[in-house]
């Protein structure tokens, strides 16, 4: 009977001695820190990790954007030492492809033209050589001039108005897979004149070795538009530092068209202001010639006499100074 009963008791104590046991190893590593410790060198190697690859992101962004900061101080430099306008560039800007020669010649033609105009509409007095004088200087050095600003602002306008359909076909082009240079070769056939003329110099350019950055801050010059600017900084940025070029283009075409859209409706909102301005401006140079043509002996005075000429000068300065107001005040800048 007793033997039994020490038995059952060691059977006992070995089950419980094994209880013990198991209980001790599942339960040690959360009594002895084992377990925080190892969440803490866990933690500790993730915010490692965390903290290098941010820094990796922050160096490459810093890479990008010294990258970029570099190209467009490049290109601000290339921009000052190419400043200088010259005649060749003015004919260039405006679609003209003769010679200085032959604009010299017409403005020696419309200068004679304009004095001898001045010399048959004006009587005989003592400031008539003066006057003629004048007006022969005009035509030769402001009109044509005065005429070539009027053709090269209405040929950047044409260009503005076909930029972002050009724009539109560099994103469609690199989208489906086309290199650049394709693309551009599809505007120089396709696009209506003068976009067409522009971007086919580009393509020649590269035809020649001339690199693409290269050619385009070429078309700059002839055209100095901002929004052709932009289309040059993100090409070249994107040649240098990669990137999205389609998205950055899609980006830049919305951009031109708010910017033409704005414009035409600024323009649309001015125009009553610019008539008014041209009529006031134009209306005492026209009552003079009619008071001429009508009574020459009542407006006479003002050319013959000392008085008369001392108030045309005058009346000349004071008219100067009202456009030049107007003019400021319709000229708006966006």
């Amino acid at each position: 009977m007793l033997e039994g009963n020490l038995s059952v008791f060691a059977v006992a104590m070995l089950a419980a001695c094994a209880v013990g046991a198991i209980v001790f190893v599942v339960a040690y590593p959360y009594f002895s820190g084992d377990r925080q410790k190892e969440k803490r060198t866990r933690a500790l190697t993730e915010d490692r990790a965390r903290v290098l690859a941010k820094q990796a992101a922050g160096e490459q962004a810093a890479h990008r954007r010294k990258a970029v900061a570099d190209t467009l101080k490049e290109l601000e430099r290339r921009q000052k030492a190419a400043e200088k306008l010259t005649l060749r560039l003015r004919l260039d800007r405006a679609g003209l492809r003769f010679t200085t020669k032959v604009f010299w010649l017409f403005s020696a033609v419309c200068g004679l033209a304009v004095a001898a105009a001045i010399s048959w509409m004006l009587p005989d007095s003592g400031s008539k050589q003066f006057i003629v004088g004048i007006g022969g200087l005009v035509g030769t050095f402001g009109l044509p001039r005065w005429i070539l600003a009027k053709l090269t602002a209405r040929r950047q306008s044409k260009f503005l108005a076909e930029l972002p359909n050009a724009v539109d076909i560099v994103v469609r082009g690199v989208k489906s897979g086309l290199p650049l240079h394709e693309c551009f070769n599809t505007i120089a056939t396709e696009s209506p004149e003068p976009i067409a003329t522009e971007f086919r110099e580009v393509v020649e350019h590269q035809r020649v070795g001339v690199p693409l950055p290269e050619g385009l801050e070429r078309m700059t010059t002839r055209v100095p538009l901002p929004e052709v600017r932009f289309l040059m900084i993100v090409i070249t940025i994107q040649q240098q530092a990669g990137g999205n070029l389609s998205e950055a283009l899609s980006n830049l075409s919305s951009v031109v068209r708010d910017r033409f859209r704005l414009k035409m409706r600024v323009k649309a909102l001015s125009a009553e202001a610019k008539a008014s301005a041209i009529v006031l401006g134009s209306l005492p140079p026209i009552v003079m010639f009619m008071a001429y043509g009508s009574t020459p002996d009542y407006i006479v005075p003002l050319f013959e006499t000392r008085t008369g000429n001392l108030m045309l000068i005058l009346s000349a300065v004071w008219m100067l100074m009202g456009v030049l107001v107007m003019r400021k005040m319709i000229n708006f800048k966006f």
